[in-house]
């Protein structure tokens, strides 16, 4: 009970955060009110290995160069004297701190003589990190492209949509490993980046960081249950695995309620 009390907190954002931040009632919406800095946000509590701290992009704004960025910190927020003003590169050169700005490419972290792993298919039920298991449905944006677009943004007449678009969907977590510490890993629309920082301490509470940066004007949290996926749920996706566009859903033989849930 103390640990789902615990995971429910950490869906929150921290009542500490940049000078250009404004949290809802419920803690769960960021949204930078002016510039386009000073907009450092955190979990409300240390995240649990394997949890994952996912958001939502609500809103955008045009004129600034740059995107979201996140990450993990083994900073306490309460103890900041100040909020620092950008995550990069401010926060992170106060050491203990792993933060990457989200782009249409992401960075992984790559043993030499590793080889890049499979990141699955986007229609499995389930997303595996190390022995992390998340199901996948809640982690995909509704602005995906292609099987997952619901036509929210211009973009998806090209069929091209940058990670940060509208309703793109990115988490954070940490997989523990062997030697006692761990990977961080970033995931964009139900597909795991790979390991973005290795060596992490797992003998820290680590919080989930989040930067309302430059051209990302509203994040909201969107918490994720690591039970079983509904039956509803499944039969979507086997829907979803032999669709090539959502409008093509349209002329199949289904319900209208149907048709409605798997687009």
């Amino acid at each position: 009970a103390a640990m789902a009390a615990r995971c429910w907190l950490a869906t929150r954002f921290h009542h500490i955060h940049g000078t250009n931040i404004r949290l809802d009632a419920s803690h769960t919406q960021a949204t930078r009110v002016e510039s386009f800095a000073n907009g450092l946000c955190f979990s409300q509590e240390p995240l649990a290995p394997g949890q994952i701290f996912l958001v939502e992009i609500e809103e955008k704004e045009l004129g600034w160069c740059g995107h979201l960025r996140v990450g993990l910190t083994a900073h306490d927020p309460q103890n900041l004297e100040v909020v620092p003003e950008y995550s990069l590169p401010d926060l992170v050169n106060m050491g203990d701190t792993w933060v990457f700005a989200i782009t249409r490419s992401h960075n992984r972290a790559v043993v030499e003589g590793e080889e890049a792993q499979a990141r699955g298919r986007p229609w499995e039920p389930f997303l595996l990190i190390a022995r992390v298991r998340i199901p996948r449905d809640t982690l995909v944006g509704r602005s995906r492209p292609g099987r997952y677009s619901h036509i929210l943004d211009d973009l998806y007449k090209m069929n091209v949509l940058p990670a940060t678009a509208r309703r793109s969907r990115i988490g954070v977590l940490y997989a523990p490993q062997p030697d006692g510490t761990a990977d961080m890993h970033i995931v964009i629309n139900g597909e795991d980046m790979g390991p973005s920082a290795r060596g992490l301490p797992t003998t820290r509470p680590l919080y989930a960081v989040i930067d309302v940066f430059a051209s990302t004007k509203s994040v909201r949290v969107i918490p994720v249950d690591y039970g079983f996926p509904s039956l509803q749920t499944l039969c979507r996706l086997v829907i979803q695995k032999h669709i090539v566009h959502r409008l093509a859903i349209d002329g199949l033989d289904l319900p209208p309620l149907l048709k409605s849930f798997c687009q």
